[in-house]
């Protein structure tokens, strides 16, 4: 009894003890559960986009590699950027591919903020899938979502979203490109695929279109290289999609540097002796590549193209371009895509032999890696976008190198209805344009400023940084443009801009000057009078042989057919007809016919004096002093140089 008092006493001194305890473990338990709750309602970042992203559960994350090699974007040209190796992830870094995708797997998207009951799981698109128009049947809700991705991109994505990421084109080659053998041993390429803020579907389906038709013995890798996009899918979930493809990476970029500067970018990082630059929104025929490595292989200072097709931002319908064509640019230093379809006709050898080009446009292109950056690579000081496919023809062209269309390899290039990106400097074109006009135009530069006045003021007003590209273009022995024009693009008419015989044409009893509408087509060309524009888009030029040449490329001459004025294609390597020669007279202002010897004259729509003249235009009348027959040439601008 006394040993089981003692036990008595000493449980209750232990209960206080064992009650502190309890309250130490059951306030415990009430501080986790509090935590947990505030974590649970803690506002998340939202989630990626609803793009398709497979899945698997076993793979780890994407492996990140920041390679000290890495070079700072001040030696590619641009300032004010730390060096490669201190960024992080979605700043600048690499995204290296670890497996292969699984083509026949399903595409699982889980939905920001679901839970696994509301994830949807969908096949890959299958639509379309030899190049077709794609055609949705939406409601009104629908179209008004069409419309702003429309807006938002330039072309239609929702149409894109149905057509699958492996969509193969139609065969448009020669029959005799099937039969054409290539060398045993090719080089590798190094595929370059810049993008900002690109749809979610046309940048895969470009990748994708890549490794689909490259044999795997001829690519070395695939390198996406992100210009600081803003879209939230091509964060995390590119990432995440990259890292699961074989033979891709992702680099990304901590500021805007533009097409040049994003690709020279990719171009240092590149291990192929062959670079191919390409936009995101492509899509390649079967054996596009070959042809192009085999020219190279020629000729390590070749710069080669395919032949670029469209796919229509409406439909995605593909459109093979017919050949030949080549690229050419004007005098206001723009591109255009120039056909001739009777060389072929006249020798049908043409069809499967490469013809040179004076410039290349920016779609798809293919050159020697070390080539590539022994010519100076993309000229730095180039801003964001434009014209940079003409600096660097002109550079390769002057500096050593050539440029040629490929017609056994064709690309597939989607149009845009319009850019749907905004700059934040309007006239960034325009200074592009005057790097080109200062750096290799010598004095024929003076024919552009006359062109585009808006870049003669700015020009004025600040000179461009180019001593280091004049550097270059001394060290490497260039040619003068005097050269490109005599032995790379003599087709390209040189205008005399005679002073008072060139310039705006300036109606006196109107008012205005002598314009040609833009939108009425080729088949019309019914000159007209328009208030005078004063950019240098209305400038014209009467010439020594008595032509009256009109617009940037000077092809096209002023005419007389049925009583009006109207253009024609001037002649090329023959003599003037008289139909196309006109004679001003200073003294009277009068532009006088010389075969009918008549003279022009300007009526303002809804003229006097005759009923058929009530739409405005030019005409040709019996000579007579009267201000509408009254005209003078004016330059209005005088651009200093050689």
């Amino acid at each position: 009894m006394r040993l089981w008092g003692r036990a008595a006493v000493i449980r209750r001194s232990l209960l206080p003890l064992w009650l502190l305890l309890l309250g130490l473990v059951l306030l415990t338990l009430a501080l986790s559960a509090l935590f947990n709750l505030d974590r649970d309602h803690t506002p998340q970042k939202p989630g990626p986009s609803r793009r398709p992203l497979q899945r698997i559960p076993t793979l780890p994350d994407p492996e990140v590699i920041l390679d000290p090699r890495d070079l700072t974007l001040e030696e590619l040209g641009v300032e004010d950027t730390a060096p490669l190796k201190s960024l992080k992830e979605d700043q600048l870094l690499f995204v290296q591919g670890t497996s292969s995708l699984q083509k026949k797997r399903t595409y699982k998207v889980l939905l920001p903020g679901s839970s696994k009951d509301n994830s949807v799981v969908l096949e890959p698109p299958t639509r379309t899938e030899t190049g077709k128009a794609g055609l949705l049947q939406l409601e009104s809700s629908g179209r008004d979502t069409e419309l702003v991705a429309a807006q938002t991109y330039g072309f239609d994505e929702m149409i894109s979203e149905t057509i699958s990421l492996h969509r193969r084109l139609p065969e448009a080659r020669h029959p005799g490109c099937l039969d054409v053998q290539y060398s045993e041993i090719l080089p590798l390429a190094s595929v370059i695929i810049c993008f900002h803020d690109e749809a979610w579907s046309t940048l895969l389906r470009t990748v994708h279109s890549v490794l689909d038709t490259v044999p795997k013995q001829y690519l070395q890798e695939v390198i996406l290289v992100d210009d600081l996009s803003q879209k939230a899918h091509l964060k995390t979930a590119l990432s995440e999609y990259v890292s699961h493809l074989d033979g891709a990476r992702l680099v990304r970029s901590t500021r805007r540097i533009g097409v040049g500067g994003c690709r020279t970018l990719g171009a240092s990082r590149a291990v192929g002796e062959v670079v191919v630059f390409m936009d995101s929104h492509c899509e390649c025929q079967d054996g596009w590549l070959e042809p192009l490595l085999e020219r190279i292989t020629q000729d390590r200072t070749r710069v080669v193209s395919p032949i670029i097709d469209m796919i229509d931002g409406n439909t995605f319908q593909y459109n093979a371009t017919q050949w030949p064509v080549r690229g050419v640019f004007d005098w206001k230093l723009d591109f255009h895509w120039e056909s001739n379809p009777e060389l072929q006709d006249q020798d049908p050898e043409v069809a499967v032999q490469p013809i040179q080009s004076p410039v290349l446009g920016g779609a798809v292109l293919a050159v020697d890696r070390h080539f590539f950056q022994s010519v100076g690579a993309y000229d730095p000081g180039m801003l964001l976008w434009g014209a940079e496919q003409i600096e660097l023809s002109i550079r390769v062209w002057l500096c050593g190198g050539s440029m040629e269309v490929v017609p056994c390899s064709r690309v597939a290039h989607l149009s845009y209805h319009y850019l749907p990106y905004r700059f934040p400097d309007q006239d960034l074109l325009q200074r592009n344009k005057i790097r080109i006009a200062d750096t290799w135009m010598d004095g024929y530069r003076k024919i552009y400023y006359r062109r585009d006045t808006l870049a003669h003021f700015i020009r004025q007003s600040e000179s461009p940084t180019i001593a280091e590209r004049l550097k270059l273009k001394r060290s490497l022995g260039c040619r003068n443009f005097h050269w490109f024009l005599t032995i790379v693009y003599p087709q390209l008419y040189i205008p005399q801009d005679r002073p008072a015989l060139s310039g705006e044409l300036y109606s006196v009893g109107t008012g205005h000057c002598v314009d040609y509408p833009q939108g009425q087509g080729l088949q019309r060309r019914v000159m007209t009078v328009a208030p005078c524009s004063g950019t240098g888009s209305q400038h014209c030029d009467l010439n020594s042989e008595g032509e009256v040449r009109w617009g940037p490329m000077g092809a096209l001459c002023l005419d007389a057919k049925g009583g009006r004025a109207v253009l024609s294609p001037c002649p090329t390597r023959q003599p003037t007809p008289r139909r196309l020669q006109w004679r001003f007279i200073k003294l009277s202002g009068q532009l006088v016919h010389q075969q009918s010897q008549l003279c022009l004259e300007a009526m303002k729509e809804g003229g006097e004096d005759n009923i058929n003249t009530s739409t405005g235009g030019l005409f040709l009348r019996q000579c007579a002093r009267h201000p509408r027959q009254q005209f003078h040439f004016e330059q209005l601008v005088a651009p200093k140089g050689a």
